[in-house]
């Protein structure tokens, strides 16, 4: 990485600390998901709650890939016609095909791009993938701690919050329970983005009432979550909507991730999880 990429951590000695510390025997949320998505980073820890979350709603991997495909399509709108030049990315996750960075610098070479996660596989993967990009870097934090994030040197030296940002919170704030007031951690990132800013987010979804096999599903699915992973909630409109504050959503608004401004000729055939898995992107005038 560039000079100013450089913290703690870099390098082989920093890469032996961060797999030291990989827990192989309990589950982990970045790793499930990367099963969840053909990946190979996962153990057999991970496998099972993958497995029995596949039991409850076998298009699971489909809302995975669901939840990438609506993040490079945010990502390639924020960067090419919103004229976006920086990106925070908490909870990013493991890499995968399609990373915000490579999405972002395919439209603007130039684009900034920091990581944020708190799993260290994901810091000793993503060092390893963006050891030559000095413009992006992946920092080792967690979202429940906002201004450790914001003040973070890593993040500082390549966001600067006096031009717009755009702030990416997909598939992370349905890992904090509620007692971690996941909308008041939402307003802090939202209240340190200057205008014309945009904050893009997917989030598990339950509908309610008004569609009770799906809302079963949900219910089922938050309970296997919590119980193998300790975090997971299927929230309501209203409460997924709270997430994004005063600031006016792009249109078509609050949806679920395939009717995001889909590419032309994408199809996509609605499954269990279909309705249990939603996003938008809101502006900050």
């Amino acid at each position: 990485m560039a000079d100013n990429d450089q913290h703690a951590g870099d390098g082989p000695a920093g890469h032996d600390r961060a797999a030291a510390r990989i827990d192989t025997n309990t589950p982990s949320v970045s790793r499930v998901y990367d099963f969840m998505l053909g990946g190979k980073d996962n153990y057999a820890v991970d496998r099972h709650v993958a497995q029995a979350a596949l039991r409850i709603a076998p298009d699971a991997p489909a809302a995975a890939k669901s939840n990438r495909a609506f993040l490079r399509r945010a990502v390639r709108h924020l960067a090419a016609e919103a004229g976006i030049r920086q990106f925070l990315d908490i909870g990013s996750g493991l890499p995968t095909q399609g990373n915000v960075h490579e999405v972002a610098q395919q439209v603007a070479p130039e684009s900034r791009v920091v990581y944020v996660d708190n799993d260290p596989i994901v810091l000793m993967h993503g060092r390893a993938l963006l050891a030559r990009n000095g413009s992006t870097t992946v920092v080792e934090a967690d979202i429940r701690d906002p201004e450790a994030i914001l003040a973070n040197p890593a993040v500082t030296a390549l966001i600067d919050y006096e031009q717009p940002v755009a702030l990416l919170l997909f598939g992370i704030l349905h890992h904090l329970n509620d007692h971690e007031e996941p909308e008041a951690i939402a307003a802090r990132f939202r209240a340190a983005l200057p205008s014309g800013s945009y904050l893009a987010l997917s989030h598990f979804h339950n509908p309610g009432p008004d569609m009770p096999e799906v809302s079963a599903q949900a219910t089922s699915a938050e309970k296997l979550f919590n119980e193998n992973l300790g975090t997971g909630r299927w929230r309501t409109r209203e409460e997924i909507l709270a997430y994004f504050g005063d600031m006016p959503l792009l249109e078509p608004g609050l949806v679920p991730l395939p009717e995001w401004r889909p590419d032309p000729g994408e199809v996509f055939e609605p499954g269990i999880t279909y309705h249990t898995f939603v996003g938008g992107v809101a502006h900050k005038p």
